[in-house]
C-alpha cells in the first residue's frame, strides 16, 4: 500500500514538472497609436535621400505673383518659366513636385521653416551671395524705372518730388534704400510706395495713383506686354543674376538640381521653356 502511494506521488510530481514546462505563447506587441504610425511614416519620408525616384517630394518655393517667373492665375494654377523649370527638375529625376506659393516677404521664413526647399522665384543673387547656397545662375535682369509715355518723366534726375511705387524684399527696393546703392535717388522722391506685388502697383500706375515703378526688367516687359502708353527711362538702377537659393546645408539637392539644369539645357528643355515666356527669354543665360 505504501509503494502504491509512492508510485502515484511520484507520477502526480511529473506530471506537474511538464505542466510547468509547457510553452505559453508570447503576447503580441500593442499596436501603435495612429500619430505614431503617422509620424515614422513622415520621418521616413524626411529622411528619404533626394535622388530616391519616386520617394523624394521637391517643395518648390515661390512669389505667388512675380509674372513672367513665377505665378497663380485666375483659376488658381501655378505657371511661369522658374515653375515650368522646377517641374521638369521633378520629371528629370521621377521626383513628386509640390507648389509652396508665398508672398515675398516671407520667403526665408517658409525657408527656415522647411516649409519649402528652395526659393526659386527670379531670385537675386548679388547682395545675398553669403545668405544662401546658390545654385548657377540662369537669367540676367536689369532694374529700371517705368513711366508712363505722357508723364514728361524723362530721366531719373525728373523724378524729384513723385510717386515712385515698388515691391517690397525685391531687388529694385533693396537698390533704392542701399546707401551704395540708389538711396541717393530715392532721397529726392516725394514718396516711395511699397507693395505687396508688382502687379499692384501696376495697376496704381495705370490709374494715376502713382508716377513711376523701379522695377526688374523682366517683371516689367509681362506687365506691359500689349500694352502701348508705358516706357523705361534709358538711365538704368542696376543690374543682377538670378539663381535658386537653398538653405546652407543642403549641398546634395543643390548639386542635383544643378546637374538636371545642365541635362536640361542639353536636351533643348530650358530653351523650349524659355521661348514660352518672350518677355524674358533674351535674358536667360544658360547654353549661351
Amino acid at each position: 500500500m505504501k509503494r502504491t502511494l509512492a508510485c502515484i506521488l511520484a507520477l502526480s510530481m511529473t506530471a506537474a514538472v511538464f505542466a510547468g514546462c509547457t510553452a505559453i505563447p508570447a503576447a503580441a506587441p500593442a499596436a501603435q497609436p495612429a500619430e505614431a504610425v503617422e509620424e515614422t511614416a513622415a520621418a521616413s519620408e524626411e529622411a528619404a535621400p533626394a535622388g530616391d525616384e519616386g520617394t523624394f517630394v521637391f517643395k518648390h518655393g515661390f512669389d505667388l505673383d512675380y509674372p513672367p517667373y513665377s505665378y497663380i492665375d485666375d483659376n488658381g494654377q501655378t505657371g511661369g518659366f522658374d515653375v515650368e523649370m522646377a517641374q521638369a527638375v521633378c520629371e528629370y529625376y521621377g521626383w513628386t513636385y509640390e507648389a509652396v506659393p508665398f508672398n515675398w516677404d516671407a520667403k526665408d521664413a517658409e525657408l527656415n521653416a522647411g516649409s519649402c526647399d528652395c526659393i526659386w522665384s527670379g531670385f537675386t543673387v548679388n547682395g545675398r551671395e553669403d545668405d544662401y547656397l546658390w545654385s548657377m545662375p540662369y537669367s540676367d535682369n536689369t532694374q529700371m524705372i517705368m513711366v508712363k509715355k505722357d508723364s514728361g518723366i524723362a530721366s531719373l534726375a525728373d523724378l524729384e518730388g513723385k510717386a515712385v511705387g515698388v515691391q517690397t524684399s525685391t531687388s529694385a527696393y533693396d537698390l533704392l534704400n542701399d546707401e551704395e546703392g540708389q538711396a541717393e535717388l530715392a532721397k529726392t522722391f516725394g514718396s516711395l510706395e511699397v507693395y505687396e506685388t508688382y502687379t499692384i502697383a501696376f495697376n496704381d500706375l495705370k490709374a494715376g495713383a502713382i508716377d513711376a515703378i523701379a522695377i526688374d526688367v523682366t517683371s516689367g516687359n509681362y506687365l506691359m506686354s500689349g500694352e502701348t502708353d508705358f516706357a523705361y527711362l534709358d538711365e538704368e538702377l542696376g543690374s543682377e543674376q538670378y539663381a535658386i537659393g537653398f538653405r546652407k546645408d543642403d549641398q546634395e539637392l543643390c548639386d542635383k538640381v544643378n546637374a538636371a539644369l545642365e541635362a536640361l539645357v542639353a536636351d533643348g528643355t530650358y530653351d523650349a521653356i524659355g521661348q514660352k515666356y518672350p518677355d524674358i527669354y533674351n535674358y536667360l543665360t544658360l547654353g549661351k
